[in-house]
Protein backbone atom coordinates (compact mmCIF):
# COMPACT_ATOMS: atom_id res chain seq x y z
CA UNK A 1 0.00 0.00 0.00
CA UNK A 2 1.05 3.39 -0.94
CA UNK A 3 2.51 6.03 1.74
CA UNK A 4 -0.74 8.29 0.63
CA UNK A 5 -3.14 5.25 0.76
CA UNK A 6 -2.26 4.72 4.35
CA UNK A 7 -2.32 7.84 5.49
CA UNK A 8 -5.94 8.30 4.05
CA UNK A 9 -7.06 5.37 5.93
CA UNK A 10 -5.33 6.63 9.15
CA UNK A 11 -7.18 9.80 8.77
CA UNK A 12 -10.16 8.09 7.92
CA UNK A 13 -10.21 5.72 11.19
CA UNK A 14 -9.10 8.71 13.68
CA UNK A 15 -12.39 10.78 12.38
CA UNK A 16 -14.73 7.92 13.29
CA UNK A 17 -15.67 7.05 17.17
CA UNK A 18 -14.14 4.78 19.25
CA UNK A 19 -17.76 3.37 19.81
CA UNK A 20 -18.32 2.32 16.06
CA UNK A 21 -18.00 -1.02 15.82
CA UNK A 22 -17.55 -1.20 12.33
CA UNK A 23 -14.11 0.16 12.79
CA UNK A 24 -11.01 -2.09 12.28
CA UNK A 25 -8.60 -2.46 15.27
CA UNK A 26 -5.67 -0.59 14.50
CA UNK A 27 -2.53 -0.90 16.51
CA UNK A 28 -2.09 3.37 16.79
CA UNK A 29 1.00 3.17 19.12
CA UNK A 30 2.99 1.29 16.83
CA UNK A 31 1.76 3.46 13.58
CA UNK A 32 2.95 6.64 15.70
CA UNK A 33 6.35 4.89 16.52
CA UNK A 34 6.57 3.81 12.03
CA UNK A 35 5.87 6.55 11.12
CA UNK A 36 8.44 8.85 13.18
CA UNK A 37 10.57 5.98 12.43
CA UNK A 38 10.20 6.53 8.65
CA UNK A 39 10.48 9.99 8.93
CA UNK A 40 13.96 9.85 10.86
CA UNK A 41 15.19 7.39 8.48
CA UNK A 42 14.04 9.65 5.28
CA UNK A 43 16.16 11.97 7.57
CA UNK A 44 19.41 10.25 7.69
CA UNK A 45 19.22 9.07 3.87
CA UNK A 46 18.72 12.23 3.03
CA UNK A 47 21.66 14.06 5.18
CA UNK A 48 23.51 10.74 3.56
CA UNK A 49 23.01 11.52 0.32
CA UNK A 50 24.57 14.61 0.92
CA UNK A 51 27.58 13.10 1.99
CA UNK A 52 30.90 11.45 0.43
CA UNK A 53 31.10 9.41 3.01
CA UNK A 54 27.84 7.74 3.92
CA UNK A 55 27.97 4.28 5.74
CA UNK A 56 24.96 3.25 5.04
CA UNK A 57 21.36 3.41 6.43
CA UNK A 58 21.34 4.06 9.73
CA UNK A 59 19.76 1.92 12.67
CA UNK A 60 17.30 3.24 13.95
CA UNK A 61 15.27 2.20 17.17
CA UNK A 62 11.57 3.17 17.25
CA UNK A 63 11.35 2.80 20.81
CA UNK A 64 13.55 5.91 21.39
CA UNK A 65 11.62 8.26 19.92
CA UNK A 66 8.94 8.79 21.43
CA UNK A 67 9.00 9.05 25.10
CA UNK A 68 4.98 8.09 26.93
CA UNK A 69 4.42 9.24 30.32
CA UNK A 70 1.68 8.22 32.66
CA UNK A 71 0.61 11.09 35.19
CA UNK A 72 0.43 9.22 38.45
CA UNK A 73 -3.52 9.09 39.83
CA UNK A 74 -4.57 6.01 41.86
CA UNK A 75 -7.53 5.02 39.61
CA UNK A 76 -9.43 5.63 36.73
CA UNK A 77 -9.60 8.22 34.64
CA UNK A 78 -5.72 7.86 33.40
CA UNK A 79 -3.84 9.96 31.55
CA UNK A 80 -1.15 9.81 29.58
CA UNK A 81 1.73 12.13 27.20
CA UNK A 82 3.56 11.12 24.78
CA UNK A 83 6.46 13.41 23.61
CA UNK A 84 7.75 13.49 19.68
CA UNK A 85 11.21 13.97 18.65
CA UNK A 86 10.77 17.61 18.38
CA UNK A 87 9.75 18.13 21.39
CA UNK A 88 5.92 18.38 20.94
CA UNK A 89 3.73 16.60 23.15
CA UNK A 90 0.54 15.81 22.92
CA UNK A 91 -1.96 13.61 25.66
CA UNK A 92 -5.37 11.55 25.40
CA UNK A 93 -8.65 13.86 25.73
CA UNK A 94 -10.97 11.07 26.06
CA UNK A 95 -12.00 9.86 29.43
CA UNK A 96 -9.92 6.55 29.38
CA UNK A 97 -10.62 3.73 31.90
CA UNK A 98 -7.01 2.04 32.02
CA UNK A 99 -3.76 3.22 31.28
CA UNK A 100 -3.22 1.35 28.35
CA UNK A 101 -6.22 2.96 26.79
CA UNK A 102 -5.24 6.55 27.73
CA UNK A 103 -1.75 5.27 25.85
CA UNK A 104 -3.64 4.22 22.87
CA UNK A 105 -5.40 7.67 23.03
CA UNK A 106 -2.64 9.63 23.04
CA UNK A 107 -0.74 7.71 20.38
CA UNK A 108 -4.08 8.65 18.33
CA UNK A 109 -4.11 12.21 18.60
CA UNK A 110 -0.20 12.62 18.10
CA UNK A 111 -0.46 10.71 15.16
CA UNK A 112 -3.51 12.56 13.70
CA UNK A 113 -1.50 15.68 14.66
CA UNK A 114 1.72 14.21 12.91
CA UNK A 115 0.20 13.62 9.53
CA UNK A 116 -2.07 16.90 9.58
CA UNK A 117 1.42 18.86 10.12
CA UNK A 118 3.28 16.98 7.03
CA UNK A 119 0.16 18.57 4.69
CA UNK A 120 1.49 21.25 2.62
CA UNK A 121 -1.29 23.80 4.35
CA UNK A 122 1.13 23.47 7.17
CA UNK A 123 4.45 24.46 5.81
CA UNK A 124 5.33 28.27 6.99
CA UNK A 125 5.62 29.68 3.73
CA UNK A 126 5.15 33.82 2.00
CA UNK A 127 1.58 34.14 2.70
CA UNK A 128 1.28 32.51 6.19
CA UNK A 129 4.24 34.97 6.83
CA UNK A 130 2.63 37.91 5.44
CA UNK A 131 -0.97 36.64 7.17
CA UNK A 132 0.52 36.38 10.83
CA UNK A 133 3.01 39.79 10.16
CA UNK A 134 -1.01 41.23 9.74
CA UNK A 135 -2.31 40.30 12.77
CA UNK A 136 0.68 40.37 15.19
CA UNK A 137 0.27 44.23 13.89
CA UNK A 138 -3.34 44.23 14.58
CA UNK A 139 -3.14 42.23 17.57
CA UNK A 140 -0.12 44.63 19.07
CA UNK A 141 -1.53 48.09 17.87
CA UNK A 142 2.15 48.57 16.00
CA UNK A 143 2.40 49.42 12.53
CA UNK A 144 3.19 47.05 9.90
CA UNK A 145 5.95 48.52 8.44
CA UNK A 146 8.01 48.30 11.62
CA UNK A 147 8.38 44.39 10.48
CA UNK A 148 11.22 46.06 8.62
CA UNK A 149 13.38 47.05 11.29
CA UNK A 150 15.27 44.25 13.34
CA UNK A 151 15.30 46.18 16.57
CA UNK A 152 11.49 46.17 17.07
CA UNK A 153 9.15 43.08 18.47
CA UNK A 154 7.24 42.66 15.27
CA UNK A 155 10.47 43.02 13.20
CA UNK A 156 12.16 39.94 14.90
CA UNK A 157 9.26 38.12 14.85
CA UNK A 158 9.15 37.94 11.23
CA UNK A 159 12.77 37.27 11.27
CA UNK A 160 12.06 34.39 13.07
CA UNK A 161 9.44 33.37 10.76
CA UNK A 162 11.40 33.17 7.50
CA UNK A 163 14.31 31.76 9.11
CA UNK A 164 11.76 28.94 9.59
CA UNK A 165 10.18 29.34 6.68
CA UNK A 166 9.92 25.61 4.38
CA UNK A 167 9.47 24.05 7.79
CA UNK A 168 6.22 22.86 9.56
CA UNK A 169 3.96 25.03 11.93
CA UNK A 170 4.45 22.62 14.71
CA UNK A 171 8.74 22.92 14.41
CA UNK A 172 8.09 26.69 14.35
CA UNK A 173 6.23 26.01 17.55
CA UNK A 174 8.86 23.88 19.01
CA UNK A 175 11.06 26.51 19.13
CA UNK A 176 8.84 29.11 20.10
CA UNK A 177 7.46 26.67 23.19
CA UNK A 178 11.05 27.85 24.53
CA UNK A 179 10.58 31.44 24.47
CA UNK A 180 7.21 31.16 25.70
CA UNK A 181 8.80 29.52 28.70
CA UNK A 182 11.09 32.20 29.46
CA UNK A 183 8.61 35.05 29.03
CA UNK A 184 6.37 33.40 31.35
CA UNK A 185 9.31 33.10 33.68
CA UNK A 186 10.58 36.43 33.50
CA UNK A 187 13.73 35.60 32.33
CA UNK A 188 13.07 37.64 29.14
CA UNK A 189 12.24 40.61 31.11
CA UNK A 190 15.54 40.04 33.04
CA UNK A 191 17.66 39.81 30.33
CA UNK A 192 16.31 42.80 28.88
CA UNK A 193 17.25 44.73 32.40
CA UNK A 194 20.74 43.31 31.29
CA UNK A 195 20.53 44.95 28.42
CA UNK A 196 21.19 42.14 26.19
CA UNK A 197 19.74 42.14 23.03
CA UNK A 198 17.09 40.56 21.43
CA UNK A 199 18.66 38.96 18.52
CA UNK A 200 21.51 37.56 21.27
CA UNK A 201 19.04 35.74 23.27
CA UNK A 202 16.92 34.40 20.61
CA UNK A 203 19.75 33.28 18.89
CA UNK A 204 21.46 31.66 21.89
CA UNK A 205 18.47 29.61 23.22
CA UNK A 206 17.49 28.87 19.58
CA UNK A 207 20.54 26.88 19.99
CA UNK A 208 20.48 25.90 23.49
CA UNK A 209 16.72 24.51 23.70
CA UNK A 210 15.21 23.76 26.61
CA UNK A 211 17.41 21.59 28.91
CA UNK A 212 17.82 20.27 32.64
CA UNK A 213 19.53 23.28 33.57
CA UNK A 214 16.96 25.73 32.36
CA UNK A 215 14.22 23.83 33.98
CA UNK A 216 16.15 23.86 37.26
CA UNK A 217 16.84 27.59 36.76
CA UNK A 218 13.26 28.07 36.34
CA UNK A 219 12.19 25.91 39.37
CA UNK A 220 14.36 28.13 41.65
CA UNK A 221 13.48 31.36 40.89
CA UNK A 222 9.62 30.22 41.45
CA UNK A 223 11.19 29.29 45.04
CA UNK A 224 12.58 32.48 45.61
CA UNK A 225 8.83 33.94 44.49
CA UNK A 226 7.17 31.18 46.81
CA UNK A 227 9.91 32.19 50.07
CA UNK A 228 9.22 36.24 49.43
CA UNK A 229 5.17 36.09 48.75
CA UNK A 230 4.41 32.15 50.62
CA UNK A 231 1.24 30.60 48.98
CA UNK A 232 1.61 31.96 45.32
CA UNK A 233 4.05 28.50 44.26
CA UNK A 234 0.21 26.72 44.83
CA UNK A 235 -2.00 28.72 42.99
CA UNK A 236 0.12 28.70 40.12
CA UNK A 237 0.67 25.25 39.88
CA UNK A 238 -3.19 24.88 39.90
CA UNK A 239 -3.45 27.49 37.31
CA UNK A 240 -1.10 25.46 35.13
CA UNK A 241 -2.74 22.37 36.29
CA UNK A 242 -6.38 23.71 34.64
CA UNK A 243 -4.61 25.07 31.62
CA UNK A 244 -3.07 21.29 30.78
CA UNK A 245 -6.27 19.64 31.35
CA UNK A 246 -8.09 22.12 29.18
CA UNK A 247 -5.73 22.02 26.63
CA UNK A 248 -5.36 18.17 26.59
CA UNK A 249 -8.88 18.20 25.81
CA UNK A 250 -8.61 20.19 22.90
CA UNK A 251 -6.12 17.83 21.90
CA UNK A 252 -3.83 20.34 21.08
CA UNK A 253 0.01 20.64 21.33
CA UNK A 254 0.85 20.56 24.70
CA UNK A 255 4.74 21.32 25.68
CA UNK A 256 4.29 24.71 26.88
CA UNK A 257 1.64 23.74 29.63
CA UNK A 258 3.17 20.52 30.53
CA UNK A 259 6.82 22.19 30.89
CA UNK A 260 5.23 24.36 33.45
CA UNK A 261 3.00 22.13 35.56
CA UNK A 262 6.65 20.11 36.00
CA UNK A 263 9.14 23.46 36.65
CA UNK A 264 6.28 24.52 38.99
CA UNK A 265 5.70 21.21 40.70
CA UNK A 266 10.03 20.81 41.02
CA UNK A 267 10.30 24.08 42.73
CA UNK A 268 7.09 22.80 45.03
CA UNK A 269 8.86 19.48 46.00
CA UNK A 270 12.16 22.21 46.97
CA UNK A 271 9.81 24.12 49.34
CA UNK A 272 8.61 21.00 51.04
CA UNK A 273 11.99 20.74 52.01
CA UNK A 274 12.19 24.01 54.07
CA UNK A 275 8.86 24.44 55.20
CA UNK A 276 5.96 22.46 56.86
CA UNK A 277 3.73 20.65 54.71
CA UNK A 278 0.60 22.70 56.07
CA UNK A 279 2.37 25.75 54.04
CA UNK A 280 1.31 24.07 50.41
CA UNK A 281 -1.93 22.51 49.70
CA UNK A 282 -0.74 20.39 46.93
CA UNK A 283 -3.34 20.97 44.16
CA UNK A 284 -6.26 18.94 43.41
CA UNK A 285 -5.80 16.66 40.90
CA UNK A 286 -8.22 17.55 38.17
CA UNK A 287 -9.59 14.16 36.97
CA UNK A 288 -13.28 15.22 36.44
CA UNK A 289 -14.92 13.65 33.85
CA UNK A 290 -13.70 15.40 30.94
CA UNK A 291 -16.09 15.85 27.32
CA UNK A 292 -15.35 13.52 24.64
CA UNK A 293 -14.47 16.33 21.33
CA UNK A 294 -14.81 14.52 18.16
CA UNK A 295 -11.22 14.25 16.68
CA UNK A 296 -13.27 15.79 13.19
CA UNK A 297 -12.68 19.37 15.07
CA UNK A 298 -8.77 19.06 15.57
CA UNK A 299 -8.70 19.57 11.63
CA UNK A 300 -9.20 22.96 11.71
CA UNK A 301 -6.62 23.55 14.72
CA UNK A 302 -4.16 26.26 13.78
CA UNK A 303 -1.46 27.06 15.79
CA UNK A 304 -2.53 27.49 19.34
CA UNK A 305 0.25 29.26 20.70
CA UNK A 306 0.85 32.69 21.64
CA UNK A 307 3.73 33.14 20.21
CA UNK A 308 4.00 36.84 19.21
CA UNK A 309 3.66 38.50 22.59
CA UNK A 310 6.42 36.26 24.02
CA UNK A 311 8.77 38.19 21.90
CA UNK A 312 6.76 41.76 22.61
CA UNK A 313 7.61 42.01 26.37
CA UNK A 314 11.39 41.36 25.40
CA UNK A 315 12.34 44.89 23.93
CA UNK A 316 15.45 45.84 22.79
CA UNK A 317 17.72 48.21 24.94
CA UNK A 318 17.77 51.83 23.78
Amino acid sequence: MKMSQVEESIMSYLSQRETDASTPDLNVVAMLHNFWEQRQTCRSNGSSSESDASVGDAVIHPESLLLYESAASPGPPHVCYVTLPGGSCFGNYKVCETQAEARRDAARVALMNSLVNELPCRRIDSQFIAQSLQQAASDSAVSVKDACDSSTSIGTYVLLLHSYEGRTMLEFQEMMTIFQLLQWNGTLKALRERRCSRQSVISYYSRRGLDEYIRSSMALDWLGREQRSPGRLGEELQVAQRELVLARRRGIELRFYKEKTEILTLALSQAYIHHTPEAFDEAPNPTHKQEQLPLQTLYSQGPEVKIYPALQSFNAPP
